[in-house]
């Protein structure tokens, strides 16, 4: 069981708790087609069996140990074409909370993964709603591992992991709704500017010559996202961009 105390003028301020679901993001779309959920609710559970990640993967969390909730947002102000800002203000948040733990040793991943050095420690999915021309809706599903110790993929990791630390759940929890709320806000005046930059700078290989793989591997540097969310690589002096499931990240 969770309880929000952050003092936050959005998030939180509607928890629903399950001991054990299927996936949080999919509760939560069931529930929005039932009745209208205030912006900023918490879909939260201790078990979730069936999470789901990015490109269709299955996101795995063993049970009370990590952070595995769904938060509803109403970016109605946001037009359709600046989508890709809900990743770069959630992918901001989750940052701006571990490096208060881990330090600039945490990076983002495009398009929406959260590493320590070369490993990953959160998953987000994000499933947007649209009305005309702009986005009317976005569940936005977090697996953060806090307490995990032991994972059946390779390159995963954990607070715990990293620091040799146990962490309270319900108190990662709070804080990194504050630093969701802030970064919201941000979007909600339309600081994309100040945000893009935010996000290259915390961005993982970006600027740095590094292995990549779409029909053949090859050597390219990031240079940005373009106005889709797109990935940007130069490679020979030229800038080459790249949609989801078209580039891997290799070495």
């Amino acid at each position: 069981m969770y309880k929000i105390y952050t003092n936050t003028e959005i998030l939180g301020k509607n928890l629903i708790y399950l001991p054990k679901c299927h996936s949080t993001n999919d509760i939560a779309s069931e529930l929005l087609k039932k009745e209208n959920l205030d912006e900023g609710s918490i879909i939260i559970t201790d078990h979730q069996e069936s999470g789901r990640g990015q490109r269709g993967n299955q996101w795995l969390a063993t049970a009370q140990q990590n952070l595995t909730f769904s938060t509803i947002f109403e970016p109605q102000f946001l037009n359709i074409a600046d989508n890709f800002y809900l990743n770069i203000f959630i992918s901001l948040a989750i940052r701006d909370f571990l490096s208060t733990i881990l330090g600039n040793s945490v990076k983002i991943k495009w398009p929406n993964d959260i590493y320590y050095q070369n490993s990953k420690i959160c998953g987000i999915l994000i499933e947007n709603f649209l009305k005309g021309h702009h986005i009317s809706q976005s569940i936005v599903g977090i697996g953060l591992n806090i307490n995990q110790n032991e994972f059946s993929i390779v390159n995963a990791t954990s607070l715990y992991q990293i620091t040799n630390q146990r962490y309270n759940l319900e108190g990662c929890l709070n804080n990194l709704i504050d630093h969701l709320e802030k970064r919201y806000l941000q979007l909600r005046n339309l600081d994309l500017k100040n945000l893009k930059m935010e996000y290259y700078k915390n961005m993982y290989w970006f600027a740095e010559s590094r292995i990549f793989k779409s029909d053949h591997e090859f050597e390219g540097s990031i240079t940005g996202i373009d106005d889709c969310g797109k990935l940007q690589i130069m490679i020979d002096n030229d800038i080459v961009t790249f949609d989801l499931k078209e580039v891997t990240f290799i070495r």
